[in-house]
């Protein structure tokens, strides 16, 4: 009291500047006692003094009290570390961005502890704060414990990311969209499209957070804040890998609509599809659990322990499922085929989930299981790319030379003549027991089973009639018989 009614008289005495000298010093004074509660002083770093992020921080403290045992730093009642010989020094190493309160707590030989004042250290870049840190009223007021000014910068990043999305959508919509066109696929486009909206999303997401996480918000709004963006991010990318799948399979089933069989293709593709989607929705939970700090490994046993139940439950039905998939994909054959493998040789009917049903050539319906259709060796015998026939004309060993010359000739231009003769041999290519064969390898063009046999019996018949015409008569098998006789007889009639 004293000394107030003693500044209030010296007061006119003295001029503008040795007051703002006075009042310096009286500031200092009261930061000094601000970071002094009996003995102990923080000596670095200042009060509200600023840091960069991931930086190492150096804390020094004065303990004037005797026989000092240790002396421990805490940052938010979290000890940071002691040290136990002047002078009480110790290096904060790579802070993260967060604003902290800080103490040094000494602990004498005897008596209590003793706690110096708190500061208030920060941690921000500074340069990305638009200088409105600097603004004292922004900096000086606060608002649930945070600068007014934090607020302000938030306002800017909310601003800068949005418009930082909008234009990123532009150039998806119109530069990419152009470049787009120019390619002869219609998947790009569709690609783009569904890309429009998520992009804007996660754009402005990662633009907001790089600007938050320069700020030095409380733990727990930075813990919100952090899992917030993460589980957004998360959803937006899940959302656009399901909307892919769908993209996918539908372009899929486009290209291949002309060679699949339709009722096949309905089946097939929503299973997949729906299988797709479950596995990237868990994949998705999973990973966004580990990321935002849920101990994920009771779940992820817990999902081994059932895959392996399910999966010894249901192998044949898994075999089959998996069978189906392997006839879609490699395509061996399609409803309408006629195909041969080990037991049956018949036309595809019908190509399902579990089973490939089959007629066979004695119009029987066979079932095949899909886990035998992907193991075994099938002969695809609809899609060979033409007809092959082999026949033996045997003609008799009476049959002079010229006239085998002659037969030769009349098969090369019968079988060689016909419209739909791919290609074609003829030989006389060796002596038979009873017959002179003249071997025909004939190839029909093309793969109609109708068409072929009605072309074949027109060349056999006129075969017959060049052959009747040009006296060459076929061979049947026989055999001569020679009998010696032993003794002088003979037949004698009555």
């Amino acid at each position: 009291m004293r000394v107030s009614i003693w500044l209030m008289k010296l007061m006119p005495r003295l001029g503008a500047r040795a007051w703002v000298i006075v009042l310096a010093t009286l500031l200092c004074a009261w930061r000094v006692a601000g970071q002094t509660n009996g003995a102990v002083t923080i000596l670095e770093p200042q009060d509200g003094q600023r840091f960069n992020p991931r930086t190492n921080i150096t804390l020094t403290a004065n303990a004037d009290i005797p026989a000092v045992k240790s002396l421990e730093f805490l940052s938010d009642g979290k000890s940071l570390g002691s040290v136990s010989n002047q002078p009480y020094s110790l290096i904060w190493s790579n802070v993260p961005t967060g604003t902290y309160s800080v103490v040094a707590r000494a602990f004498p030989q005897s008596g209590a502890a003793v706690d110096s004042a708190a500061i208030e250290v920060r941690v921000y870049n500074a340069y990305l704060t638009f200088g409105l840190d600097r603004v004292g009223m922004l900096q000086r007021h606060k608002l649930f414990d945070i600068p007014l000014w934090q607020y302000v910068a938030v306002l800017v990043y909310i601003f800068l990311a949005f418009y930082i999305s909008k234009i990123l959508d532009f150039l998806t919509r119109v530069w990419l969209r152009n470049w787009a066109r120019k390619t002869a696929t219609t998947f790009d486009d569709l690609l783009l499209n569904l890309l429009n909206g998520p992009i804007k999303i996660v754009a402005f997401i990662v633009f907001l957070r790089i600007g938050l996480e320069i700020f030095s918000w409380p733990a727990l709004v930075q813990t919100i804040l952090s899992k917030s963006f993460i589980v957004i991010v998360a959803s937006t990318l899940t959302y656009v890998a399901i909307k892919f799948i769908d993209l996918a399979m539908g372009y899929w089933k486009q290209r291949v609509r002309p060679e699949a069989d339709k009722s096949f293709e309905e089946q097939l593709f929503p299973v997949i599809r729906k299988t797709l989607k479950v596995f990237v929705v868990v994949v998705a939970v999973l990973v966004t659990l580990a990321n935002i700090g849920v101990n994920i490994n009771a779940a992820l046993a817990s999902l081994s322990i059932g895959g392996l139940a399910v999966g010894l439950a249901a192998q044949d039905t898994l075999a089959n499922l998996f069978g189906a998939v392997a006839v879609f994909v490699d395509k061996p054959f399609r409803v309408g085929d006629r195909i041969q493998l080990t037991g049956v040789d018949g036309t595809v009917e019908s190509i399902g989930m579990r089973s490939t049903r089959v007629r066979d050539l004695d119009g029987y319906h066979i079932t095949i299981p899909n886990k035998t259709m992907g193991n075994a060796t099938i002969t695809n015998v609809t899609r060979r790319p033409n007809i092959k026939t082999e026949m033996n004309f045997g003609l008799t060993y009476e049959t002079s030379a010229e006239k085998l010359k002659l037969a030769a000739k009349i098969l090369q231009e019968i079988y060689g003549s016909h419209p739909q003769t791919h290609d074609l041999l003829v030989s006389f290519n060796k002596f038979t027991d009873s017959t002179l064969n003249i071997l025909v390898v004939h190839w029909w063009k093309g793969t109609d089973g109708k068409a072929y046999l009605a072309g074949l019996q027109e060349m056999h018949l006129k075969v017959k009639e060049r052959f009747e015409a040009e006296k060459l008569g076929f061979a049947f098998p026989s055999q001569t018989l020679y009998l010696k006789q032993d003794s002088d007889w003979r037949l004698v009639e009555n």
